[in-house]
């Protein structure tokens, strides 16, 4: 029998049914996106009080990034091993500490440890919350959990960025209210989580567990191979846009407003979410490929506008970049989400998670150096030629490993036994 839970053995309460937690999972997986990228639109506001530049930009983004990262290295797995809930529990209370962080913040070092904190509860919460998603999800639906799993995370981002965009332009207190919105947020959704369900019985391990590790079962590891190169160019997109997109956008569409800045990351973000709806019937590396083509198709485009200053350009180079983004996100997640076992979700989706929040982060930081030096404009060319070039390899990976899963000709051909063609 295995070990028992962590509030266990506490005094029965009522329970949210399972439906009920699994939207609520995908609730909190948005708000913690949306927190995410709500200093997005901030960041020209806290320049221009404190006199920092695009290399410091880009760190506070990063540490984010890397907060996230240590996460998942130290507790990616630990529901595995305790449940999801207590993670999660802790997790909030974590999220909450880092927006009174944020409200209290007085100088680029405030910011920094917020975004840390930030980034260390998201990432405690990110692998409990992809395995739960699929440990809830209707048994008739088995790909409705990586769905919502992936179109939360890109619909936070986007409501994210823009949402705060408008309360900087219209609303009063810019740098502090949508903070206190989103501690009452979390506040309600913490609530939520005490009375759900737990979804796993756990495993022995759990202090083992904490040691940083990033481990896969073996016979995942050359699948996720296959998907690295896509998982780094769709990520690598999303941290420059949430990092310097505002920055470009008001050198190419020569507009500084908040609420333009917030929009066009929604543009990135939304679309991806439309790619994941568009594409969700569609098998996992047929949605992989597909987004890899929408992914090399916008960054051209993008790069023609950023060059020729032409808005058009760079806002549907935008949107089909972020059409790819999204279609190449939930095709890594339903891949992964079909081969592992529920006891290695957690894990596995931690690992996933981490590969795509290094990219999300060291690229975001190097553009900031090369900005400060070669100009945004040349940096950005530079990052656009590198997403294309890694969104082809995987096209050429995910090409090979079809080609390896089809039978031979040979071997269709071949007369089957009849004990196994009966």
């Amino acid at each position: 029998m295995p070990p028992a839970l962590p509030f266990a053995r506490a005094a029965r309460r009522p329970r949210l049914s399972r439906g009920i937690s699994f939207w609520l999972l995908g609730a909190i997986q948005l708000l913690l996106l949306f927190a995410a990228g709500a200093p997005s639109p901030l960041y020209p506001l806290y320049q221009a009080e404190w006199g920092f530049g695009p290399t410091a930009v880009t760190l506070v983004f990063a540490l984010y990034a890397f907060g996230l990262l240590a996460a998942l290295l130290v507790v990616g797995s630990l529901s595995d091993h305790i449940g999801r809930r207590p993670v999660l529990i802790v997790s909030l209370l974590v999220e909450i500490a880092a927006m009174v962080v944020f409200i209290e913040a007085a100088g680029l070092g405030w910011l920094l440890v917020a975004r840390g904190i930030q980034g260390l509860a998201t990432g405690a919460a990110m692998g409990a919350i992809g395995a739960g998603l699929v440990d809830l999800q209707p048994s008739h639906k088995p790909r409705l959990g990586p769905l919502v799993g992936g179109t939360s995370i890109l619909l936070g981002l986007a409501l994210g960025g823009l949402g705060t965009g408008v309360l900087v332009r219209y609303a009063p207190a810019p740098t502090m209210l949508v903070y206190l919105i989103l501690i009452a947020a979390f506040a309600i959704t913490l609530a939520g989580v005490v009375f759900m369900p737990e979804t796993t019985e756990g495993r022995p391990g759990a202090l083992s567990s904490l040691l940083p590790r990033a481990s896969l079962p073996r016979r995942l590891r050359p699948h996720v191979l296959v998907i690295t190169p896509s998982l780094v160019a769709l990520w690598a997109v999303g941290g420059f846009h949430l990092s310097l997109g505002p920055a470009l956008t008001a050198a190419v569409l020569g507009e500084r407003s908040t609420v333009i800045a917030g929009a066009v990351i929604a543009v990135l973000t939304g679309a991806g979410a439309l790619g994941q709806l568009f594409l969700q019937r569609t098998t996992p590396l047929r949605i992989l490929s597909y987004g890899s083509v929408a992914l090399i198709a916008g960054m051209l485009i993008t790069l023609i506008g950023v060059a020729t200053t032409s808005p058009a350009a760079y806002l549907i180079g935008t949107a089909l970049a972020g059409f790819g983004y999204g279609a190449s996100f939930l095709g890594a997640m339903r891949s992964l989400a079909a081969q592992a076992e529920p006891t290695e979700r957690a894990a596995v989706f931690s690992v996933m998670f981490l590969i795509s929040y290094l990219a999300f982060g060291l690229p975001a930081v190097v553009a900031g150096v090369s900005a400060t030096r070669l100009g945004l404009a040349r940096t950005a060319g530079g990052y656009a030629v590198a997403v294309i070039a890694l969104a082809l390899l995987a096209l050429i990976g995910l090409y090979v490993q079809r080609r390896r899963k089809a039978p031979q000709p040979a071997e269709a051909a071949r007369p089957q036994p009849a004990h196994q063609s009966a």
